[in-house]
């Protein structure tokens, strides 16, 4: 920075500062990254998946990301209900509601069974009641603070 001369306004000239700053950090975590020789299993085998189950995934992890069918969700995890009660629980129109639900089980999330003249939604099975009580337990951390790493505790 010593190279940098005020403009008339007094100012250092912020554009070559900012530069400078890029610079420094690009060369930063250049000199930090590592090499295929600097890992003692290089003949570990990383497990491929295949694109179709990535595909599917994403279709799930797309649905559960709207709040109100994670919400659904949230209250199928407690137990059965029909859409009438999803819609009293949720202050809704049972039309939103069927639509949210379809969304559910065409990813086959959620899954209805008829009792008698009612048709009641359920989570599909343990797997999305543990995806969905997981992705809220996450959620509701507190996220840890990072602390920078001192020229001390790099290895040497």
């Amino acid at each position: 920075m010593s190279g940098l001369r005020p403009s008339a306004s007094g100012r250092m000239n912020t554009c070559i500062t900012v530069q400078m700053m890029i610079c420094c950090s690009m060369e930063e975590i250049s000199s930090s990254q590592c090499s295929p020789a600097d890992h003692t299993r290089t003949n570990r085998r990383i497990p491929t998946v295949r694109a179709e189950a990535l595909e599917v995934a994403a279709r799930l992890f797309r649905a559960i990301g709207d709040t109100p069918r994670l919400r659904l969700l949230a209250l199928l995890g407690q137990g059965e209900a029909c859409v009438t009660e999803l819609a009293l629980a949720e202050n809704e129109n049972i039309s939103t509601i069927s639509q949210r639900l379809r969304v559910l089980r065409s990813e086959h999330l959620v899954v209805r069974k008829r009792r008698g003249k009612h048709i009641n939604y359920g989570l599909a099975d343990q797997h999305v009641m543990d995806l969905v009580f997981n992705a809220l337990a996450h959620a509701s951390e507190v996220p840890a603070i990072q602390q920078p790493i001192s020229q001390n505790t790099k290895e040497k």
